[in-house]
């Protein structure tokens, strides 16, 4: 019973049942992961350049571990991102990989925002699904209320609210 809740308080998302902020918020999961593939699979690419121009270059030891731990961080959890199943250590693995890209522009090209910017606004919302979780339209939602069958009618009571207020807003819509 303990593993068990546990395991539900991990995968709860908070959950605001309003209909636009939930579809925002699952849309940025899918924006921001699928362009995230990308760094890992061209990071696997040409991992003997990666490892040294980047892993090496900031002091780390094992440059080539490091590459490919960044490299599958990103691979794995950025999918992970976009179906929103283990949201938050997904996030917090593509927020430190981040945090180590942001390290690494600021040695090369000091406080440069220009150089810091793609990283710092990753790292910003990875940090912010770290924190929040994958929201209302997950795969961690399904999993907690099915773990969790006292959650399972606050979750239904959160439907039906987001259902009404998408109602509403498309009648206030219409009537406009």
């Amino acid at each position: 019973m303990l593993i068990n809740s546990l395991i539900t308080k991990a995968f709860r998302p908070n959950t605001n049942p309003e209909f636009w902020q939930q579809t925002s918020w699952a849309i940025l999961r899918a924006v921001v992961g699928i362009v995230m593939i990308h760094n890992g699979i061209d990071k696997l690419a040409n991992i003997d350049s990666f490892a040294e121009a980047y892993v090496a270059y900031i002091g780390l030891p094992f440059p080539i571990f490091f590459s490919y731990i960044a490299a599958f961080t990103e691979l794995i959890g950025a999918p992970l991102l976009i179906i929103g199943l283990l949201v938050r250590p997904a996030a917090l693995g593509l927020f430190f990989t981040m945090c180590v890209a942001m390290y690494h522009h600021i040695l090369v090209a000091g406080l440069s925002i220009p150089y810091l910017e793609l990283s710092a606004i990753y790292a910003a919302c990875f940090l912010f699904f770290t924190i929040n979780g994958a929201g209302l339209f997950s795969t961690d939602a399904l999993i907690t209320n099915w773990l969790d069958k006292s959650a399972l009618s606050t979750q239904a009571k959160r439907v039906m609210l987001l259902e009404k207020s998408f109602s509403a807003s498309e009648s206030n819509v219409v009537t406009k």
